[in-house]
C-alpha cells in the first residue's frame, strides 16, 4: 500500500491552488513529483501575462488533475501542458452533505410552497445567468422558483425582474449555513444552474449527492454528466426560451424528475463517488513513483 507522509517529506506533494500562479510557480519547493488540481484553467479571454502563469504553474507540474474532458481540453489547448501529464479524474459528489450529524430546518423564508420548487442555490453572481432564469421563469406556471445563496451582485434588479412572473418567486439573500443545505436540497424538485460560462461548480456536486433533476448550461464540463451519464438536462447558455422549456418539461413530469434524479444518484455512488475519485488518485501517485523511482 502506498504510504503518503505528511507536509515537506511527502512522497507526493499535490497542490489543489495557487494563488498568485504568475510567481508561485518559482516558489514552488523543488520536491517531485508534484501534482496540481486544476480547479481553475484561465478567463475565457485571458491576457498575454495570464497565459504565461498559467504555462508556467502547470507545466511545472509532473501530473495535472483536470475534473472534465473540457479542462482538459484547456490544459492541453489554451496552457500548453503537454498530454500524457493531464489526468481526468472527477470531482467527488458532496455526499457527507446529506448525512450531516445535525441538519437545520428548511429556512423560514422557504416555508410552505406548493407545487414543484425549481432552486437556483449558491453565490449570486452575475455570470451564473440569473437574469436569464428569471425571464424563462416568466413563461412557467404551476412552479415556484428559489434563489438562494449569498449576494455579490445587487438583487433589486432581480427582484423587479421577479415581481412580472407568473408564479412566486422566493428570495434568500444570505450566507446559507452548511447545516441549511439539506433542507433547501430535499424540497427542492429541480435545480438549476443556467449559468453564462463556467469550468465546474460545487453546486453541481451538491444536487448529485441529492440525487437531484439538474437543467444545466452547456457550459464547461456540465454537459458530460448528461452526455455520458443522463443525470441532467442540458440547454444553451443565455437561452431564455430553451431554458423554461425544458424546467417546464420538468415541472409537468414527475416520472421524468424521477428519472433525471435516479440517475443522478447512480453518478454520485458510482463514478463520482469519493471512493472511485480516491482510487484513480492513489494510482496517479503510484505512477509517478514508479516514473522518479
Amino acid at each position: 500500500m502506498l504510504a503518503l507522509r505528511s507536509g515537506i517529506n511527502g512522497d507526493v506533494t499535490h497542490y489543489q491552488w495557487l494563488t498568485v500562479p504568475e510567481v508561485d510557480w518559482a516558489l514552488l519547493p523543488r520536491r517531485r513529483p508534484r501534482v496540481m488540481t486544476a480547479h481553475y484553467v484561465l478567463p475565457d479571454l485571458p491576457s498575454r501575462r495570464q497565459r504565461l502563469g498559467a504555462r508556467r504553474a502547470f507545466g511545472a507540474m509532473d501530473a495535472v488533475i483536470a475534473h472534465s474532458e473540457h479542462t482538459a481540453s484547456r490544459l492541453r489547448d489554451e496552457a500548453g501542458v503537454e498530454a500524457n501529464r493531464v489526468r481526468v479524474i472527477p470531482h467527488g459528489a458532496f455526499d457527507y452533505l446529506a448525512r450531516l450529524p445535525h441538519e437545520a430546518p428548511l429556512p423560514q423564508e422557504l416555508e410552505g410552497a406548493e407545487g414543484p420548487v425549481i432552486c437556483f442555490f449558491g453565490l449570486l453572481r452575475p455570470y451564473k445567468g440569473i437574469e436569464v432564469l428569471l425571464e424563462a421563469f416568466g413563461s412557467i406556471e404551476g412552479a415556484e422558483l428559489w434563489i438562494v445563496g449569498n449576494p455579490r451582485m445587487d438583487v433589486e434588479p432581480l427582484r423587479r425582474a421577479a415581481a412580472d412572473a407568473p408564479g412566486r418567486v422566493r428570495f434568500v439573500p444570505r450566507y446559507i449555513a452548511e447545516a441549511e443545505i439539506p433542507a433547501v436540497m430535499r424540497r427542492a424538485d429541480i435545480l438549476t444552474l443556467p449559468y453564462l460560462h463556467a469550468e465546474h461548480s460545487g453546486v453541481l456536486y451538491t444536487g448529485l449527492a441529492f440525487g437531484k433533476p439538474m437543467v444545466l448550461s452547456a457550459v464547461g464540463g456540465f454537459p458530460e454528466l448528461a452526455a455520458r451519464h443522463g443525470a441532467a438536462r442540458i440547454v444553451a447558455p443565455d437561452n431564455a426560451a430553451a431554458l423554461a422549456q425544458a424546467l417546464g418539461e420538468l415541472v409537468d413530469s414527475e416520472q421524468a424528475r424521477d428519472e433525471l434524479g435516479a440517475a443522478a444518484t447512480r453518478a454520485a455512488t458510482g463514478p463520482y463517488s469519493w471512493d472511485r475519485v480516491a482510487a484513480q488518485t492513489l494510482d496517479l501517485y503510484r505512477e509517478l513513483l514508479a516514473d522518479a523511482g
